[in-house]
């Protein structure tokens, strides 16, 4: 994906290919690539967001996140599902710095 403006892909460009490239990652550990399966997010979650799931005092937390990710009821989160989880998290993100002193972003060197 590269944009025909730039010599090179942009940031915004690189970011959608690293979130394409972590899914694969993880949704190709079993049969089905286009999907993450239970076991699958569960890896994703410890590997990924491990600060995240070793903070969780209650143990059925990743189960009940995949449960309300997986829109279609099919047991597993296909990428459209998966978006939804990283775009919540953005936005919590976004709203955690916008209420901070100063309310602004770090800015990128």
């Amino acid at each position: 994906m590269s944009s025909r403006y730039t010599a090179g892909p942009t940031e915004t460009e690189r970011c959608i290919e690293s979130l394409l490239a972590v899914f694969q990652r993880y949704a190709g550990r079993d049969s089905n690539s286009k999907s993450l399966s239970k076991k699958e997010f569960r890896t994703f979650m410890d590997t990924e967001l491990g600060s995240f799931t070793k903070n969780q005092k209650d143990p059925a937390v990743i189960d009940r996140m995949m449960k309300k990710l997986d829109m279609n009821s099919d047991g597993q989160v296909d990428f459209s599902e998966f978006l939804n989880l990283i775009g919540g998290l953005a936005q919590a993100c976004h709203e955690h710095v916008a209420s901070a002193p100063g309310g602004e972003a770090p800015k990128r060197p």
